[in-house]
């Protein structure tokens, strides 16, 4: 199986003030995700919370769609620093 090259620039205290935010961010958005579906299973286990434990389903999933978003917002951030660092 083929192996990428992976390419780390190094632009700088400006990249790690970026990528330590984003990282923040996502481990944010991470446990809030779990936090939702923690407390949904709770709720599952009494039959008139049953709707409320839904609906936080229903968040933490879609919650679950913003880790991609922050990652891809990360990679063109620090990219368009990269390209203002040439």
């Amino acid at each position: 199986m083929k192996q990428g090259v992976e390419l780390d620039l190094d632009i700088g205290s400006e990249h790690i003030v970026i990528q330590r935010r984003y990282e923040a961010l996502g481990a944010l958005n991470d446990l809030l995700i779990a936090v939702w579906f923690l407390i949904g299973s709770f709720f599952f286990l009494n039959d008139s919370l049953v709707e409320s434990g839904t609906w936080l389903f229903i968040v933490g999933s879609a919650q679950l769609i913003i880790k991609p978003l922050i990652k891809l917002t990360s990679l063109i951030h620090v990219g368009k620093v990269s390209q203002k660092a040439k």
